[in-house]
C-alpha cells in the first residue's frame, strides 16, 4: 500500500533540495554568519534547518563558489560567508536557468491546468 503523504515529502524535499543552494546563493552577496542567513531565508519564505544549512555552506566553500572568514572582534567569534568572484559567476548562471526552467515549467503546468478545465 503506498502511503502518499510520505512520498510527496520525499518529493518535495528533493524538489527543494536544488532550490536551496540557489537561495543560499543570492543572499551571499554580501558577508552573512549562520544564523543571519536563516533569519534572512526565514524572511523570504524560505525555512532551512541548520543540520542542513551549515552542510551546504562546506559543500559551496569546497567547490570555491563561497569564502569564509572569522570575525573574532565581539565576544561569540562568527564565521562568515560571502560569495567569491567564480560564486558570482555562478549565481547569474543559475539566476538565468532558474528562470528558464521556471518559464519552461509555468507554460507546462498551465496547459495542465487547461486539460482539466475541459
Amino acid at each position: 500500500m503506498r502511503c502518499p503523504v510520505t512520498l510527496l515529502q520525499s518529493l518535495t524535499t528533493e524538489l527543494r533540495r536544488g532550490t536551496l543552494t540557489l537561495a543560499v546563493l543570492s543572499q551571499l552577496r554580501k558577508p552573512q554568519y549562520g544564523y543571519s542567513l536563516v533569519q534572512s531565508l526565514e524572511a523570504s519564505g524560505i525555512s532551512i534547518d541548520q543540520s542542513t544549512l551549515y552542510p551546504l555552506l562546506r559543500r559551496l566553500e569546497k567547490q570555491e563558489l563561497v569564502t569564509s572568514s572569522w570575525d573574532t572582534s565581539e565576544s561569540r567569534p562568527r564565521k562568515y560567508y560571502v560569495l567569491s568572484e567564480y560564486g558570482t559567476e555562478i549565481l547569474q548562471q543559475l539566476k538565468e536557468e532558474w528562470k528558464k526552467t521556471s518559464d519552461e515549467l509555468s507554460i507546462l503546468l498551465k496547459g495542465e491546468e487547461e486539460d482539466e478545465s475541459d
